[in-house]
C-alpha cells in the first residue's frame, strides 16, 4: 500500500516501525519517546492526531482469539453506496477492533471480540439493530496465524 506524503518523520515512525515489537512495559508511550528522541507527550498527541484523522484505527494489543472472552469474524453484505457509512457504525463499537472492504457480496468484514459468548451475540444483534443489515457470524473453528504487519511503501 503506497501511502501519501503528508506524514512527518515521527508519524511514518510511528505508522510502520512498531507493527511488531510494540514495547511491553507500564509506560510503552515513553519507551517510543526515548527511541525517537521526543518526550511521551509527543508520542501520546501524535498518535491521537493520527487516529483522529483516521490514519489509525486504534493502538493496541492484539489478544489471541477465545483466550480471553470470545471472538468472531462478521460480515455484512452492504449496499456499496452505503458502506462508508455502515463501517463507521461498525467502527463504533468498541468490541469492534476492525473492519475491512472485501471485493464480494459480503463486502464489509470485522472482528467482534466482548467478555463472553452471549455479550458478542448482543454486540452483534447491536450492529444489526444500528445498521439495519444482517450480520453473519463466522466464529473460528480452527485457528491460523498471519502476520498482519505491512510495511508501508511511502510514495
Amino acid at each position: 500500500m503506497a501511502m501519501g506524503t503528508d506524514f512527518s518523520p515521527l508519524e511514518r515512525a510511528l505508522l510502520n516501525d512498531h507493527q511488531h515489537d510494540f514495547p511491553l512495559c507500564p509506560r510503552p508511550f515513553a519507551e517510543l519517546a526515548r527511541r525517537h528522541g521526543v518526550d511521551e507527550d509527543t508520542v501520546i498527541r501524535v498518535l491521537q492526531g493520527l487516529q483522529g484523522s483516521g490514519a489509525v484505527s486504534r493502538v493496541g494489543a492484539v489478544v489471541r482469539p477465545n483466550r480471553i472472552g470470545a471472538s468472531t469474524l462478521a460480515a455484512m453484505a452492504v449496499p456499496q453506496a452505503d458502506l462508508e457509512r455502515v463501517a463507521r457504525l461498525v467502527n463504533g463499537f468498541d468490541e469492534v477492533n476492525h473492519n475491512y472492504e472485501r471485493r464480494h457480496e459480503y463486502n464489509l468484514w470485522f472482528v467482534v471480540a466482548a467478555p463472553s459468548r452471549q455479550g458478542l451475540s448482543r454486540v452483534l444483534a447491536d450492529i444489526e439493530g444500528a445498521t439495519g443489515l444482517p450480520v453473519l457470524d463466522l466464529p473460528m473453528l480452527e485457528d491460523y496465524f498471519i502476520d498482519l504487519g505491512f510495511s508501508i511503501q511511502w510514495e
